[in-house]
């Protein structure tokens, strides 16, 4: 490919509004171009990325046996009613209706379609089990569209669906799937971890996630390496080996002005304590409009999974507003505590050893330092309700362990969802006795935008991206170095390379645009082209070429002669 043919500009800087490194350099390399909030236009260098990882995907999926379809992206409203989640779902389901009033929605996921499809297509056991799989655009209405591709409201997923008469043959494809992920990562070179999860709106008894290890994950695992475990940490159950104990003597409760002081930061710096001496009482709504209070103290954060197991409280976790916490309940966020609070209290059971803390006084400005339990608040019911964090003793079913804790990018997720769908659908078959029996279903995702991102996340320095070779958008770029007098005998032996590569299959680039050969170069560093080529006149009359790899600092120079070995077997 002439690169003077692709419509490909760089930018030296890109938009203060991208966040992350992967948002930033795809910008700046002319991979993608922002259209509106969450929606991105990939552009012929990005689209050669994505092709590429599809490619890789497509390969794996159909190494075990899965069949490629391509389903549609918008979809009846009255599939996601018949299996229940047409409410379920939320504001992230984007709906509409047609010119006939009929409810559609623009599909962030396939399980009613392909179950709609399946109940077709499978009719007796010698149907089963089957994968079907498709490579295709999806849309969630995130709220808050962010990182670029990371998290987009339009993205790029492969999503596959099994069929199957038990468990036991659910779990054997799950267990393939889990493989054909694991390959797939391990292609693209990436540090990785596959860790336990929750199932989400999505449904089922078990899922995994596979998380990207990097800083600019939005996802907490915790891990010990150990006891091989890794888990998202909205999971985790907490131990009671990780609470300890406190043997303070009570001091006397005693009320402060602290004016405007709403946050667990400012309020923790004005009194000179640590957060984890503050009581953190946040208010959120209740199914009958009655707010219920979850106190948690404040170097923690609230594990939304397990607060919604509270009784009566609202799903999905919603606080209350300033406004309805002021003219309903008379209260004043940021001041708020459980003294002399009138309302259903749940606490975490980290809570439980505090003494001598610091918590609202639920008057403006003020608070109270050295309030107790018992003595000055009624004990309240102590639940497991946060967030695990690094140093905390995990419980399992056989022994407990310490956990070190990292930031991942949840790239895949996989799960085993049993029947949820299939009665919905009355997905049945006849089986060898000719009785009829209700399939097992498995699902997996993973994310093409986000593997990506998640390579440049991980692998990049100040020049640009460092693609692995599978996916960059070319392998080999070469670039002529020219002048008026040599051009025509440069370029003559540019192509020579050029085709003769192209002969041997390699995916090359010949840099034939008009700039400076330091554009060209800083061009091909940014957009992450693994080998370069650099032919000059001076190399050229010793029979030498100038070759550089992307992963190196130095150049180096061969003969001619030697490229074939260099490239072919590098």
């Amino acid at each position: 490919m002439k690169l003077s043919r692709i419509n490909w500009v760089t930018y030296k800087e890109a938009p203060a509004e991208a966040e992350v490194i992967s948002q930033q350099l795809m910008l700046r390399a002319g991979l993608i171009k922002k259209l509106a909030s969450g929606l991105y236009t990939w552009l012929p260098m990005g689209l050669r990325v994505i092709k590429k990882l599809e490619n890789i995907v497509r390969e794996e999926m159909n190494l075990i046996g899965g069949q490629e379809i391509l389903m549609p992206m918008a979809q009846p409203g009255s599939l996601w009613k018949q299996s229940g989640r047409w409410d379920q779902f939320g504001p992230e389901l984007l709906r509409f209706t047609d010119r006939h009033h009929r409810d559609f929605c623009l599909g962030p996921t396939h399980e009613e379609v392909v179950s709609d499809l399946a109940g077709t297509l499978l009719q007796s056991y010698k149907d089963i089990p089957c994968t079907f799989y498709q490579i295709q655009t999806k849309f969630r209405d995130e709220i808050r569209p962010r990182f670029g591709v990371m998290r987009s409201r339009e993205f790029i997923m492969k999503d596959a669906y099994s069929f199957h008469l038990d468990s036991q043959s659910l779990e054997e494809t799950y267990l393939d799937m889990r493989l054909a992920y694991t390959n797939i990562l391990n292609r693209l070179k990436l540090n990785f971890k596959i860790v336990t999860a929750n199932s989400g709106a999505i449904g089922g008894d078990k899922s995994e996630e596979f998380h990207v290890l990097a800083n600019s994950g939005e996802d907490l695992i915790g891990y010990n390496t150990e006891f091989d475990y890794a888990a998202n940490v909205e999971t985790i159950n907490i131990a009671v080996s990780s609470m300890t104990e406190n043997d303070e003597l009570p001091g006397a409760l005693k009320e402060v002005e602290t004016k405007d002081k709403k946050s667990i930061e400012d309020l923790a710096k004005f009194l000179g304590v640590e957060k984890s001496k503050v009581l953190k009482t946040l208010i959120y709504k209740g199914v009958n409009d009655e707010p219920i209070a979850i106190l948690i103290r404040g170097d923690h954060e609230i594990n939304p999974l397990k607060a919604e197991q509270i009784p009566n409280i609202k799903k999905p976790l919603e606080l209350i507003s300033q406004k309805d916490a002021k003219e309903k309940f008379s209260l004043e966020l940021g001041f708020v505590g459980p003294l002399g609070l009138k309302i259903k209290m749940y606490a975490d059971a980290d809570t439980k050893n505090m003494k001598n803390f610091i918590c609202g006084l639920n008057q403006s400005d003020k608070h109270v330092i050295n309030a107790n339990w018992q003595r000055d608040i009624d004990l309240p019911p102590f639940l497991d309700l946060r967030l695990a964090q690094s140093g905390d003793h995990v419980q399992t079913e056989t022994t407990s362990f310490v956990i070190n804790t990292a930031r991942g990018i949840e790239v895949g997720h996989i799960f085993q969802l049993g029947r949820k769908y299939s009665e919905s659908f009355s997905l049945k078959i006849t089986d060898q006795d000719s009785s009829e029996k209700t399939l097992t279903m498995g699902c997996y995702g993973i994310g093409i935008g986000r593997l990506a991102a998640s390579c440049i996340e991980q692998k990049n320095d100040a020049n640009g991206i460092i693609w692995p070779e599978s996916i960059a958008p070319f392998r080999v770029v070469i670039i002529p170095i020219t002048n008026k007098d040599n051009r025509n005998m440069i370029e003559d032996e540019s192509f020579k390379i050029y085709h003769f590569l192209i002969s041997k299959n390699v995916d090359v680039a010949i840099d034939d645009r008009e700039l400076r050969p330091g554009n060209k170069f800083a061009d091909a560093d940014l957009v992450g082209i693994p080998i370069r080529i650099v032919l000059s006149e001076k190399n050229l009359s010793k029979g030498q070429i100038e070759i550089k790899y992307r992963d190196q600092n130095e150049s180096f120079l061969i003969d001619i002669d030697n490229l074939e070995k260099t490239i072919l077997e590098s």
